[in-house]
């Protein structure tokens, strides 16, 4: 987890959504990165990715957890040690103007395979909480959606390690 937080030091703020055991991984982030607890965690990523979403677009009752205007978020998974600053430095520099950013859907390839991080503007964030369910993500959304491929193979391999060790 701390390796993925540092390889998104170009973002800034950095949320971290976290389920089981949520107390103690959040005593063990940095005291600028923002936690938030997803409740629901069992029901998969799709849960976490909504829970953070919903925490940073915030709604007319509660504010969201952010100050200021957000045009977009960076999504990444903590497994990705294939993924360090420069493939985040690269989506983020694709994303361009606030204006842009706000709009675009911007994924990270590797070789020409889609991969993370995924960088979603704000005009995307309803449609993606509504169809984020089990641990599909954003998954439904971006095959209605097609994201812009920004190919950072040079940079990165894009790996996911799903394994306990």
């Amino acid at each position: 987890m701390r390796r993925a937080l540092d390889a998104m030091r170009a973002c800034d703020p950095r949320l971290v959504v976290v389920g089981a055991g949520g107390a103690e991984v959040a005593r063990l982030l940095p005291p600028q990165v923002i936690t938030v607890d997803n409740p629901h965690h069992e029901q998969g990523m799709g849960s976490s990715l909504r829970v953070g979403l919903q925490a940073v677009m915030g709604s007319a009752d509660e504010p969201g957890v952010v100050e200021g205007g957000i045009d977009a978020v960076l999504v990444m998974l903590v497994d990705l040690p294939g993924v360090g600053p420069e493939v985040i430095e690269r989506v983020i520099a694709a994303a361009g103007s606030a204006a842009d950013a706000h709009t675009a859907i911007l994924r990270a390839g590797f070789n020409g395979r889609p991969g993370h991080p995924v960088l979603i503007g704000r005009k995307h964030w309803p449609g993606v909480i509504e169809t984020a369910v089990g641990d599909r993500g954003a998954r439904d959304y971006l095959s209605a959606h097609p994201a812009r491929l920004i190919e950072c193979g040079d940079v990165g391999t894009g790996e996911d390690i799903d394994t306990q060790a």
